[in-house]
């Protein structure tokens, strides 16, 4: 089987309003200020990171080279400006023939409220559907609400599965709903 980050996309994905640019290792001098807010980490712990931190931390992403995984992460732009609100990642796995994506996203506080991270969400969950992937799952803290609507905008459905006493929520990908 090839390595799986031979077998996706990485490009960028566009809807209406956004643009779903790769990551890049200078985006994270924008993406400290987007991210700087002690609220996006109320459901995931930690805290904002520094300029620094987040730099090293997007060097790691972008270096990082597995044969059976890939984080593939992208920065969400407004189409209209440019302006970066928010990221979206999806780590893929392969084991035994059958492709995995978890996703995650986080919009700025500034952005939020506008629809922006469900239309990445559910643009990131279709390029997954398209390029084959057999299963999408998010880990979502059960008192998150608004990353549950979230999710479901993106087609995914609430499991009683559990991880980390995260809720897991699912979507079938294409191979397994024939699309």
């Amino acid at each position: 089987m090839p390595a799986i980050t031979n077998s996706v996309d990485i490009g960028t994905i566009t809807t209406e309003r956004l643009s779903l640019v790769p990551l890049r290792v200078q985006d994270a001098d924008e993406m400290a200020v987007v991210l700087d807010d002690e609220r996006l980490h109320e459901y995931t712990g930690g805290r904002p990171a520094t300029v620094d931190e987040l730099r090293a931390h997007y060097e790691r992403l972008v270096g990082l080279a597995r044969p059976d995984e890939a984080w593939l992460n992208w920065i969400v732009r407004r189409r209209a400006d440019g302006q970066p609100v928010g990221t979206v990642q999806a780590t893929l796995t392969s084991r035994e023939g059958r492709r995995r994506a978890n996703v995650a996203w986080v919009v700025g506080t500034q952005w939020q409220g506008q629809g922006f991270a469900a239309e990445a969400a559910r643009a990131l969950v279709d390029r997954l559907r398209d390029e084959g992937t057999d299963e999408i799952v998010a880990h979502i803290h059960p008192d998150h609400r608004a990353s549950a609507a979230v999710a479901s905008r993106a087609g995914l459905e609430p499991t009683d599965d559990r991880v980390g006493g995260e809720r897991v929520w699912r979507v079938a990908g294409a191979r397994l709903s024939g699309k």
